[in-house]
């Protein structure tokens, strides 16, 4: 699992030409020499925090995305959460005029949410605290259904953040926001989002059945899905809805969830609706987690759906990564500690941070440590890596 020179420099000229990108033009935008590109690409040098960061930068994406041991980006989300903080303790409180126009706002926040669904969660660290700031500028300076809209995107951008890393007061106070703002946004399928999201309080508080409630009032109170994306809004909220339904070990109602759920996807392109995937992929990845929440004696229902299906990159990165995790979970329970570690590594390489990040990651690699002591050297350094040593 160690990063070697070669297969970090093969990353970022596989990156930098995915980008459309000469070596030299990767040299301007990083703001290096062109020789230590090249020399980083070929493996002859290692890239220090700095030149990885700014290489990072200019191909749009994380350092762990191309060192994946690299921790820089952990530290510099979890210095963002207190300006994301502060900005809450005063959010209905005018915070003066906005700094940049509604038009390059609006860009911005969508910006944001396709580096959510990509779980490059540093970079939304750095853009959030403006991202919440400005749109509540324009929500007061400009009280309309479309300026809430904007916070509630902004809000779930930076909760993406708190909720991934850890920081669930900050998390439960984003969706309180979230909640405010969707009362001025007038928009159903908005509030079916909030709701999606808000679950996330009751899976921190492993109040499964009050979850479970919450989410069966929402779909209740859901428009008929006469379109796509009121189809995609109550489809998320029945996935959501089975998932929970399993942790509260509801197993008939979890069925009829995604049961429900399939069905809304036949008529639903696999895609991104209001911020969140949804589709055939997405619904065949929630019968992993479904499996696995339900409990061991479910496990064979997980190995299955992997036998016939994996994701493929048309399924967003924080849901291919939280596949593998989970199903290297199942295959842990089920006896198969080799196949539940290259389910690991294969969430690590999707999205680094989101698993190092993750605590059944966390949890079963120090599991994975325990049993494959006599073999242990590549398993403990992920385990190092993942901070579960």
């Amino acid at each position: 699992m160690r990063d070697l020179p070669r297969d970090v420099g093969g990353r970022i000229a596989a990156m930098r030409r995915a980008r459309r990108l000469t070596q030299t033009a990767l040299a301007e935008r990083a703001f290096v020499s062109l020789a230590m590109v090249k020399a980083v690409e070929r493996g002859a040098r290692t890239p220090s925090d700095v030149t990885l960061e700014a290489i990072a930068a200019a191909l749009h994406t994380e350092p762990s995305n191309l060192v994946y041991e690299h921790t820089g980006t952990g530290r510099s989300i979890h210095a963002a959460l207190p300006k994301i903080s502060a900005i809450l303790a005063a959010y209905d409180i005018p915070p003066g005029s906005p700094r940049r126009p509604l038009a390059e706002l609006r860009t911005a926040v969508e910006a944001a949410v396709d580096l959510r669904v990509s779980a490059q969660y540093a970079r939304i660290a750095e853009q959030a605290p403006h991202l919440l700031e400005d749109s509540l500028a324009h929500l007061h300076a400009t009280p309309r259904p479309d300026t809430a809209r904007l916070v509630v995107s902004a809000a779930r951008s930076a909760d993406a953040v708190a909720y991934k890393c850890g920081a669930i007061d900050l998390s439960a106070r984003l969706i309180d926001l979230m909640r405010w703002a969707t009362v001025r946004a007038e928009d159903p399928l908005v509030d079916a989002t909030v709701a999606y999201v808000r679950t996330e309080v009751f899976f921190s508080a492993r109040a499964h059945a009050t979850g479970l409630r919450t989410l069966q009032a929402a779909i209740d109170a859901a428009p008929p899905p006469d379109g796509t994306a009121a189809a995609a809004a109550r489809g998320a909220l029945h996935m959501r809805a089975a998932v929970i339904a399993g942790r509260a070990t509801d197993a008939d109602s979890a069925r009829e969830h995604l049961a429900e759920a399939r069905e809304l996807s036949r008529s639903v392109p696999e895609g991104t609706y209001l911020g969140t995937a949804f589709g055939p992929d997405s619904v065949r990845a929630h019968e992993v987690s479904l499996a696995v929440s339900l409990g061991r004696d479910h496990v064979h229902r997980a190995l299955d759906i992997a036998r016939e299906w994996k994701p493929d990159d048309r399924l967003p990165a924080e849901r291919r990564s939280g596949f593998y995790i989970e199903l290297a979970r199942a295959q842990l329970w089920a006896g198969a500690p080799d196949a539940a570690f290259e389910s690991l590594a294969a969430a690590r390489q999707i999205a680094p941070l989101h698993t190092r990040e993750h605590p059944w990651a966390k949890e079963d690699a120090l599991t994975l440590r325990r049993l494959k002591r006599s073999e242990a050297d590549e398993v403990t350094r992920f385990a190092q890596w993942i901070g579960a040593v």
